[in-house]
């Protein structure tokens, strides 16, 4: 082996972030670094592209994290602004904290998982087949997001309980919400495709223990991201 080979073999590989994740790291660093402080208005989305050299569409996205995480707010015709220079104790998602979610989450989805197990038709089988297939391939992380929230509300809707199906639709803007925040920082978009297939297997054997034991398993491990995110653990 010569010295090329060895200083190779000694490097770590390197992994590949989004646009979206650089930018909000960036932003994220400068607000917590005291580059830009409490107070200070964020330039406009057309010169942020400008700026990074990326589309509105990437800007939109980091910037809804920052406000996620409490550190900047954005005012309709007035601009986003610096609100704090630490991350919440919890993550804004719309109408519900992150916390709030979490916490009613497993009381609604396990269930309607163990339920789906035995009354999905084969029609609402197909459908969550089909929306995993999609994700499994999918690049643009809205859409990956979108197609998340999809596929729990159509677990909720072959659960065949109309109030699961309710509060899921009802608290569906703000699972999106999570998850392109818990993805554009943790990266676990591609876990959370085998958990997913996982529950959509034990739904396809007809197994209600293990439907509800995939979706505890999911919830957990979203809920430990969330919590690391936070810096609770």
């Amino acid at each position: 082996m010569n010295l090329s080979d060895s200083w190779t073999a000694g490097q770590s590989q390197i992994v590949r972030v989004s646009a979206a994740e650089a930018v909000f790291k960036a932003i994220r660093t400068a607000i917590e670094d005291g580059e830009l402080r409490v107070g200070t208005k964020l330039s406009s989305e057309t010169a942020l592209a400008a700026q990074y050299g990326v589309s509105r569409s990437v800007i939109r996205e980091a910037l809804r994290s920052c406000t996620a995480l409490g550190l900047t707010e954005t005012l309709t015709g007035k601009g986003t602004f610096v609100i704090s220079a630490r991350v919440s104790g919890d993550l804004v998602l719309g109408h519900y904290s992150a916390r709030s979610l979490m916490e009613a989450r497993p009381h609604i989805e396990v269930p309607a998982a163990e339920f789906a197990a035995t009354r999905r038709s084969a029609e609402q089988l197909e459908e969550m087949r089909g929306i995993l297939e999609l994700m499994a391939e999918e690049d643009d992380p809205q859409v990956w997001v979108n197609l998340d929230a999809a596929f729990h509300g159509v677990i909720a809707r072959a659960s065949g309980n109309g109030v699961f199906e309710r509060v899921v639709n009802d608290i569906r803007d703000a699972m999106v919400n999570q998850s392109e925040t818990i993805n554009l920082i943790t990266g676990r978009a591609r876990q959370s495709d085998h958990e997913h297939q996982e529950i959509l297997a034990a739904i396809t054997r007809g197994s209600s223990a293990d439907a509800g034991h995939a979706m505890a398993i999911h919830l957990s491990a979203v809920d430990t991201a969330l919590s690391l995110i936070m810096g609770e653990k």
